[in-house]
């Protein structure tokens, strides 16, 4: 039972649920930040950037193993980080203007974008993830019945763009992930989306920073759990690979329902529920996986645009390259 506990596979599935668990908190604070006055922009940077310095302190004073990186995988991590960036000062602007269940059930369509990345990263589906992800996502349809007179399209809109990004920060990184630890990946994904959102920050003219105490609170209760959610969740998808740590994630909707209910007073009707049982059921499936421990090989990033061209060119010249002649090579002479 404890080699069990101990293994790769069950690492991954309990750092996954740890990171749903602690993301599906995140709407419940941003809606407490901004009844207590913080702008979004000022609660996307503060969030972050304060997350970042935490973090590289924590680094440098412990874990100096981790803050080494060779250079492609810091650029991979940063232009996951800039992209993740985008995707978060997005996802407060429109959390703003959207309650916190509609908000995350919108986001939590990002696994129909990881799907597509996935497919066009080589990866093949089992039946079970395909049955799992279309669970999930009769789950979602069910569930987005959750305020039909919150009819506000852009910040809709804005929030599933938010998702998008945040599926293919997910499916950059698992390519860095494959030859570079979770916490290294952490720290400069993280750094490249704090850089993201300063700038932005400051692009808006640098809105007024939090006044009392009060609106501190729930910014620096964001800053521990963006540092725990992305930790774990690229633990995650370091030993279960992006789709199935991703179809894990999804949990963090049913965290933030609750939540909801019990602090902000959302209702739910009964077709709600239902979908979320289908949720539920789709992240239990994860027990019947076969092949977590299974991951493919990443294409190398030259390899997967040759792949996209040469796709691109087939949809063009349909007709099959002429076959080349090999000449065999010469003989080669035995001794006597």
């Amino acid at each position: 039972m404890k080699a069990r506990l101990s293994s790769p596979q069950t690492q991954g599935i309990l750092a996954a649920l740890l990171s749903a668990v602690v993301s599906g908190v995140i709407p419940i604070l941003g809606k407490q930040a901004y009844a207590a006055g913080v702008e979004p922009f000022t609660l996307a940077m503060l969030r972050t950037v304060g997350a970042v310095a935490v973090l590289w302190i924590v680094y440098l004073l412990f874990w100096r193993q981790y803050v080494y990186i060779y250079p492609f995988g810091l650029a991979g991590c940063l232009a996951a980080g800039l992209i993740n960036g985008l995707g978060s000062l997005m996802f407060y602007t429109s959390l703003r203007e959207l309650n916190a269940s509609l908000s995350q059930l919108l986001f939590t369509l990002y696994p129909i974008f990881l799907t597509l990345f996935s497919w066009l990263d080589g990866y093949r589906l089992s039946r079970l993830t395909a049955l799992r992800l279309g669970l999930a996502l009769a789950a979602v349809i069910l569930l987005k019945w959750a305020d039909p007179t919150n009819a506000n399209w852009l910040a809709a809109l804005m929030m599933i763009a938010a998702g998008a990004a945040y599926a293919l920060h997910v499916s950059i990184n698992q390519h860095t992930l494959f030859d570079v630890p979770a916490p290294t990946v952490t720290l400069y994904t993280l750094t490249g989306m704090a850089a993201t959102v300063f700038i932005g920050f400051l692009v808006v003219g640098a809105p007024a920073m939090p006044a009392t105490a009060l609106a501190w609170q729930p910014v620096i209760a964001l800053m521990l759990a963006t540092l725990t959610a992305r930790l774990m969740l690229f633990v995650g998808v370091k030993q279960l690979g992006s789709m199935q740590a991703v179809l894990i994630n999804l949990s963090e909707l049913l965290v933030t329902i609750v939540a909801a209910i019990a602090f902000l007073g959302e209702a739910f009707t009964p077709v709600q529920w239902l979908g979320a049982g289908l949720l539920a059921v789709s992240l239990l499936l994860v027990v019947r996986e076969e092949a977590l421990g299974d991951i493919p090989r990443p294409r190398p990033w030259l390899q997967i645009f040759t792949y996209w061209f040469a796709m691109a060119q087939h949809m063009f010249d349909p007709a099959p390259p002429p076959e080349r002649k090999t000449i065999p090579p010469p003989p080669t002479r035995s001794e006597d």
